[in-house]
């Protein structure tokens, strides 16, 4: 443990013991459904900070990506963490149903994450500290998927990360509508995100001449940011990997955001 959090100070990871965070719940109507989010920050700063729409893993909108946010929160973002199911899973079939759902459907989860990066610039001029400028989009496993996915669509963002997503696509020739910059996090034996999905995904990349960048995490597998993923061989929690791969995230996001 003590190893873990001197790298963390090492890597100026370590949230700020004075730092205040707040949740706010928000529903909001996407073509008649009613779908979540919670919005984390930290109250300390009264200073406008950049803001990352963030769709979590295959669960939804749980406790457990609230906890994820502030952990990213602490770093100096508002986060905006999405529900693009419109419901909560009871269980992971009922996520499985969902997430498949949308998987088939990509021009529907595709709307459902632009609506809300719509609502996250709504909220520009009000009581939470954001800079509508500064906005990225984020996402975790099928969250990451998700965001590659808003893209690929062609939304108006300087930078989109994913984490231990999902990299396949309907359409490569989509990727042609990229305007961000990109940047993909992966475990290197990830047996969810195989070798030839990783050279499609590269192949598409390289075809739409896309500003990315991929980064494949030595002996990490799928899920490697995820505290409570402990499948042998599948889904395992790496925190030296989660660590290097938040301070990646962060020089990136800074990088993007500085630009003209």
């Amino acid at each position: 443990m003590r190893s873990i959090l001197a790298l963390a100070l090492l890597l100026g990871l370590a949230a700020p013991m004075s730092a205040a965070m707040v949740t706010r719940d928000l529903t909001s109507d996407c073509e008649g459904t009613v779908l979540e989010a919670t919005v984390v920050w930290d109250d300390t700063a009264a200073d406008p900070r950049p803001i990352l729409l963030m769709v979590p893993n295959w669960l939804g909108l749980t406790p457990a990506a609230v906890d994820q946010a502030k952990t990213i929160a602490a770093f100096g973002y508002v986060v905006y963490v999405a529900d693009v199911y419109g419901s909560r899973p009871a269980d992971t079939d009922g996520a499985r149903a969902l997430a498949g759902a949308l998987r088939a459907d990509r021009p529907l989860m595709r709307r459902r994450a632009a609506h809300h990066l719509a609502q996250i610039r709504a909220l520009a001029g009000g009581d939470i500290p954001l800079d509508p400028v500064r906005c990225a989009a984020i996402g975790f496993c099928f969250g990451g998927g998700a965001v590659l996915e808003l893209a690929r669509s062609g939304a108006d963002l300087p930078a989109v990360v994913s984490f231990h997503g999902n990299l396949d696509t309907p359409d490569p020739r989509d990727a042609e509508q990229i305007t961000a910059s990109v940047l993909v996090l992966h475990g290197a034996i990830d047996p969810v995100v195989p070798p030839e999905q990783v050279a499609a995904f590269q192949a598409e990349m390289e075809a739409a001449k896309v500003d990315y960048q991929f980064v494949a995490y030595g002996g990490a597998y799928h899920s490697f940011t995820d505290p409570k993923a402990a499948t042998p061989g599948r889904s395992v929690y790496d925190p030296k990997v989660c660590a290097r791969a938040y301070a990646l995230m962060r020089s990136f996001l800074a990088e993007r955001f500085a630009a003209p």
